[in-house]
């Protein structure tokens, strides 16, 4: 499902036009994206948590030309289902 059609859905769910619709799905996402940023989780009970994770610092190889590098410790976004979500997903 894409981001238009989530718009259009939530548009015919609740009678507000599209234009409305996509101003918060997209308000949403760059809260989410700037709380982030600055090193916040962000939980939406029910649904899941959007959390921060730290990647250890490894050694990897090149293998084309046989060297080896370190790759450093570094943080990704991810998400976590809450256990409601995982158990819709489930019986579906």
């Amino acid at each position: 499902m894409t981001k238009a059609e989530i718009v259009s859905e939530i548009a015919k769910a609740t009678g507000i036009d599209k234009a409305t619709v996509l101003e918060t799905v997209e308000r949403f996402m760059e809260t989410v994206k700037d709380a982030m940023t600055n090193g916040e989780n962000v939980y939406l009970r029910g649904f899941g948590s959007f959390i921060i994770k730290t990647r250890s610092q490894k050694t990897a190889r090149n293998i084309s030309k046989g060297t080896t590098l370190i790759i450093p410790e570094h943080k990704i976004p991810a998400f976590k289902p809450a256990k409601v979500f995982m158990e819709q997903v489930k019986q579906a």
